[in-house]
């Protein structure tokens, strides 16, 4: 099993980053110097991947934009002496090949992955979310490509969340395997306290098999009357091997406010250019609290 192709669901409105999001892509978003999305495509390269298909809706041409060359800046970055810059400039336009389709209608995530059927073929693939963008010394995408090429099965990502946050995700039963691998039997979407079935919530990546499709085709609209990822895995775990990997590193939510003022830190104290002004800043703010 070879996974060269990803896709990163990118439609969402934005609306927990509303009013920022009226008009500027929730994944366009700056995280210090780069936009969110720049991360996860940066993972999805490191991870090996070659191929990438953005899932966007008619008001996200920026994403389009950004990851193109623009020969106007490159000449005037080029002509002031700033290096630097063009070299980022340019980085961003050769990080991978990426393609672009349109979720014509909100419909869900289950939905929007349907949209990379003619994209995919008959590849497996992962799948990385718009919103998610993550902080590990081994790619999570390549920590679950790993594990699918091991078990040759699909893969989900998850880490252990609270029995109190368990409802904001999907929660999957599960029998070890090995360390931090576990095969998955059952799943089910945003679940109270009382029908979780483990501590384990999927937080955004995954490894499927072309068999998805097949299964989305025939999904109802569930939770929030939308086609829901969940409940197409729900199905493929039934037909197919499906593994769980308790994968290392630290996820961020920048779909939401606190999840992407967390990450902005984080990363803002790893940047050489802001990191020590920043830990100052910090300490003489902490001063006036």
């Amino acid at each position: 099993m070879k996974v060269r192709k990803a896709v990163i669901p990118a439609a969402g409105l934005g609306t927990r980053m509303l009013p920022a999001t009226k008009t500027v892509p929730k994944e366009m978003l700056p995280m210090v110097d780069k936009p969110v999305i720049q991360y996860i495509i940066e993972e999805a390269v490191a991870a090996g991947i070659e191929d990438i298909l953005i899932v966007t809706n008619r008001a996200k041409s920026a994403m389009d934009d950004y990851f193109d060359y623009y020969p106007e800046l490159e000449t005037r970055l080029l002509q002031a002496g700033k290096e630097r810059e063009l070299v980022e400039v340019r980085r961003a336009a050769d990080l991978a090949n990426i393609f672009y389709v349109r979720q014509k209608e909100t419909k869900g995530l289950g939905h929007a992955i349907y949209r990379a059927k003619r994209f995919v073929g008959d590849e497996p693939f992962a799948v990385l979310l718009g919103d998610d963008i993550m902080r590990a010394k081994k790619p999570v995408t390549r920590q679950l490509i790993n594990a699918a090429e091991k078990y040759q099965a699909c893969a989900v990502g998850v880490q252990k969340v609270s029995t109190e946050a368990i409802s904001r995700y999907s929660s999957v039963k599960v029998e070890p395997l090995e360390e931090r691998i576990f095969s998955v039997s059952d799943m089910n979407e945003k679940p109270t306290p009382q029908q979780m079935l483990s501590n384990y919530a999927i937080l955004g990546r995954y490894v499927l098999t072309p068999g998805i499709f097949e299964v989305l085709e025939n999904v109802k609209p569930g939770y929030g009357g939308e086609i829901q990822l969940t409940d197409g895995l729900r199905e493929l775990c039934q037909r197919e091997r499906m593994v769980a990997v308790d994968f290392e590193g630290r996820r961020y939510d920048t779909g939401n406010l606190t999840g992407f003022l967390e990450a902005t830190l984080d990363f803002a104290l790893e940047n050489k250019a802001t990191a020590k002004w920043l830990r100052q800043f910090i300490k003489d703010k902490a001063k006036q609290l």
